[in-house]
């Protein structure tokens, strides 16, 4: 399959080389030319704007930061959509918001089939190729684009969501509990411990009752162990995925206070310890409030 790829950030580099090596012609663009030296040297091909990474492809990719970037490379100079080739595919993997979609779409017109498809997993998870990915659009777009798909993701846990939008609403619910989980899970830790019960004990207990999360019982060791707050995710992104969040509980009419006051905490935590800190340091802004570090005497089995 001939395979257009935006966006070669930390997700994108190693996405579109799993598409590499799956056997698609691959050609590549991103802002930093110098992000595509590995890729070229693969056996990528290198094209000079997003219009250009569209010609004479049958689908293309973009991994992006956000709506704003994604509608730039889409309709701005130069932009993907005058460069399509003529009946071929976007496919969206970025954490964005179904109107930018929308809007290039009503753009392009019937002629360019359309996929929202953002991933969860992470780094890790993007090299390994065992991504999580929720698929929003056509069920016969989906079905034609799996395989490709497939080369970036567990086939498992590739799904469906529904149609055009789908996804992104999907990943943006996945990440607004999984920070909600960052945040009270800190506070949970932080009382228990200043009451006088142990930090490994009252992990134990909660993780043998109905309280119990993968969160609990997974990623919050990075913290706890090693006082690893995780930059592989940056604070400044979760704050903008926090906001679209916020923004979609505004267009549906939903009430979410606790979604507001979880995007508050990560911008204080964003305003202590910079755009590039770790996702995980809300727990940090409550140990350094609390005077209470978290941390295990011994690592966990």
């Amino acid at each position: 399959m001939k395979v257009g790829f935006i966006g070669l950030g930390h997700m994108g580099a190693p996405m579109s080389s799993n598409v590499l090596a799956a056997g698609h012609e691959l050609v590549v663009h991103d802002v930093r030319p110098d992000a595509a030296a590995g890729l070229l040297a693969a056996g990528a091909s290198w094209a000079g704007s997003p219009g250009e990474a569209g010609a004479d492809r049958d689908v293309v990719i973009t991994m992006l930061p956000g709506p704003t970037q994604v509608e730039e490379v889409l309709l701005g100079p130069g932009g993907l959509l005058a460069g399509l080739a003529a009946g071929a595919t976007w496919i969206d993997m970025s954490t964005s918001v179904p109107a930018v979609a929308d809007k290039v779409r009503a753009a392009a017109g019937p002629g360019h089939p359309v996929l929202d498809a953002p991933v969860a997993g992470g780094i890790t998870g993007a090299a390994a190729g065992t991504l999580q990915i929720f698929v929003g659009g056509a069920t016969e777009d989906y079905l034609r684009f799996r395989p490709l798909l497939e080369a970036m993701g567990d086939p498992e846990r590739i799904q469906h969501t529904g149609p055009h939008g789908a996804g992104y609403t999907v990943k943006l619910m996945l990440n607004l509990l999984w920070f909600a989980n960052v945040t009270l899970t800190a506070e949970a830790l932080t009382i228990g411990v200043r009451a006088g019960v142990d930090v490994a004990t009252l992990r134990r207990s909660l993780l043998t009752s109905a309280a119990a999360s993968h969160f609990l019982e997974h990623d919050v060791l990075s913290v706890l162990e090693r006082g690893d707050f995780d930059e592989s995710f940056a604070l400044a992104l979760a704050c903008k995925d926090l906001g679209l969040a916020v923004d979609l509980a505004r267009q549906t009419g939903v009430p979410a206070e606790m979604t507001a006051m979880v995007e508050q905490i990560y911008r204080r935590a964003r305003a202590q310890y910079g755009d590039a800190g770790g996702q995980l340091l809300p727990m940090k802004l409550i140990e350094d409030l609390t005077a209470t570090p978290l941390r295990l005497a011994e690592p966990q089995e």
